[in-house]
Parts: C-alpha cells; structure tokens; sequence
C-alpha cells in the first residue's frame, strides 16, 4: 500500500516537472508574441523634393524612431562607385538600421565615433529624447537647434539601445533608383516594411538643385558620372536619371505591382502636401498604422503656415510651405523650364504635372492647373 501510494506521488511529480518544463516556457513565447512588431517605413525620394520636411512628419511622432539618410555614409566613404553599384550596400545598411543593428556604420565611421557623428542625427526626435538624450521628453515637439546644442555628447551606442524602445522605425532616403532593389527587404519575414514614394514637380526640384548646387556636386557625380554633371546640360543630364527612376519606381510600386507590394506602398505628391498638409499628414499615418495627435496636427499647421522661405539646403524651419512650393514658376527662366520639361516628360505624364506650354502660362498657372487630368 505504501509502495503503491510512492508510485503515484512520483508519478504525480514527473507530470507536474512536465507541465513546469514544457507549458511554462510556451506560455511565456505565447506573452512575447503577443507584443506586435514594429513597422518599417521608407520615405523613398530624391533631392530637394520635399523629403526632409516629409520626414520630420514622422521624426516627431512620438512612436517613431527616426533616421534622415543614413546611406550618406555609404556614398562619402565610396564616392568613387556609381549609385547602381552602392544600391547593394545601401540596401544592406537600410535593413541593418530597420532591425536595430547599429553595428553597421562601423564598416563607414571612425571606432571612435559619437552619436554626433551620424549625418543630421539632430533632425530625428528619437536621438533628442530619453535614451538617447534625457534633456526632453520623448513627446515634446523637438527642435534641430535645440537638439544640437545639448544633446551632441552621448555615446552612439544610444542610438541603437534608443531604436529598440519604438514601435515604428522611419527612414529617409535618396539614394535608390529602382524599386526592385527593395524587394528582397519587402519579401523579409522580420521586415514589416511600408514605403512612401515622395515626388515633386521636376522643375521645381531643378530650380531648387540650382540654388543648393555645390552642396549637391558629389551625389550628382555618383549619380550621373563626373563627366557628365558638367557644361550647361550638367543638371539636365542628373534630372534626367531622377526623373527616369521616379517613373520606374512609380510603375514598379503601382502599376505592375508583385503581391507582396499590396497596400504597402504609397505614391505621395509634395504639391499635394502642402495644399493640405493636414490631409495627407492624415492619410500617410494612416498607411504607417499611427495615430495622428492634436499636437502633431497643430505642429503640422503651424510649419507649413509661417513666414519664412525654407532659402538653406534641409531647412526644416516654419514656412509658407505653399507658396515655396510654387516659387519656380516666377523664378526659373523658360528657356529652363522647356528642358526640364523635355527630359522629365514621361515622369510629368505619369505622375500627373501639367507642361507648360508658354512663359505666359507658366506664371499663371495656379496649383490646381499644375497638375494634369488625366
């Protein structure tokens, strides 16, 4: 009897050490899986079309840990490669920076290197707030100026022990020309990757690039080739190759469309943005799953309706974000216009700018008339 009772209390303990070794732990997965993961987000564009107010939308989200160009450090340390070639590298970099790994800007940056030495680490909220700096909270609206000015001296480790504490990672960038370079990162299961295709009117983008020039000289060269960025079809030629990859990433992301693309990509007009910014501040939260808050709806309003000109190269500060917008076509002469026009022709078709016909109709187009009905 006594023997019988030690059999069903051993018994009894290698089912209980059972349940304990193989029920527990899968509770615990079941707890962790249940913390949804993050969302990626890329702001797919090119120079001087709007991108970097395009990314503060989302830099000063509370929930979004952002990066403006982050593959400026591939493209400085191999400048001497063509954007094809460093498409592969910049991809790599933009996946590494998506999941939080940090490490990879060794291979571009100095061992020694602060969180200061990322390019415009001042414009993103996220590295101005705790962790990465406990000088503001992470819901203030945070300024650049500010940023810099007291939040320079941390250690760059902050900027990956900060990437991990939020639920959507933003990045800006210019530096892919085609949209199937991506698809290895849309069809990667730790990816959740939404892309915002940002375009703008390619002769205000030229008269833009005319007044930002030499910042602009070593990414025209890796661009287009050195030989060609110069002599007066120099800038034509580097519009040309914009506006051809505006039409291929356009057509890739919409209109031959794979399924692993659907409802994660987003075709964005800057002219749109700031006729309603709050719009379409809406509607490109919405395709990124945040919440747009009264004090980002406010901030949004506040930007766009200022006083100033936006007149320095990522310029962020309050604007009439309209009317700069729209400042090329009292400005930029015809005769430059023609050939914008004529280079950029397929991407004004497709993406809906109107062409202007005369240096008469040119400056009396109002926005509604920029765009073509199609």
């Amino acid at each position: 009897m006594v023997k019988s009772r030690r059999v069903q209390v051993l018994l009894i303990l290698v089912v209980l050490t059972f349940l304990l070794l193989h029920f527990l732990p899968c509770s615990n997965n079941a707890h962790m899986e249940e913390k949804p993961s993050p969302v990626h987000i890329l702001i797919l564009s090119s120079w001087r079309s709007g991108s970097s107010f395009t990314g503060q939308l989302f830099s000063q989200h509370p929930s979004v840990f952002y990066l403006m160009e982050p593959a400026w450090h591939v493209w400085v340390k191999m400048y001497k490669n063509s954007a094809k070639v460093l498409h592969m590298a910049v991809r790599d970099l933009v996946r590494s920076v998506f999941l939080c790994d940090m490490s990879v800007f060794d291979a571009y940056m100095s061992s020694q290197k602060k969180k200061s030495d990322l390019f415009k680490w001042e414009t993103s909220r996220a590295l101005c707030s705790p962790p990465a700096c406990d000088s503001f909270s992470r819901s203030d609206i945070i300024t650049e100026g500010n940023c810099k000015t007291i939040c320079g001296k941390y250690p760059f480790s902050k900027v990956e022990e900060a990437c991990k504490t939020y639920s959507h990672i933003a990045i800006k960038e210019v530096r892919f020309f085609d949209l199937k370079v991506l698809y290895p990162l849309l069809t990667d299961p730790s990816l959740n990757l939404k892309i915002i295709h940002l375009v703008r009117d390619p002769r205000a983008v030229f008269r833009s690039r005319e007044n930002t020039m030499a910042d602009l000289k070593r990414d025209s060269n890796i661009v287009v080739g050195s030989q060609k960025t110069k002599g007066e079809m120099g800038p034509y030629n580097t519009m040309q190759v914009i506006c051809k990859s505006h039409v291929e990433i356009y057509k890739a992301g919409s209109q031959a469309a794979p399924s692993f693309l659907k409802d994660r990509y987003l075709l964005v007009r800057y002219e749109d943005i700031v006729r309603d910014p709050l719009a379409m501040a809406a509607q490109m939260y919405r395709f990124a799953e945040l919440h747009f808050t009264p004090e980002l709806q406010n901030w949004v309003h506040n930007i766009t309706h200022g006083k100033g000109y936006g007149a320095q190269a990522f310029d962020i500060g309050s604007r009439d974000a309209l009317r700069v917008s729209q400042a090329w076509r009292m400005t930029l002469p015809f005769q430059k216009i023609e050939k914008v026009q004529n280079v950029c022709k397929d991407a004004m078709d497709l993406l809906g700018y109107r062409l202007a016909q005369s240096e008469e109709e040119q400056k009396n187009m109002s926005l509604d008339l920029l765009f073509a009905h199609n």
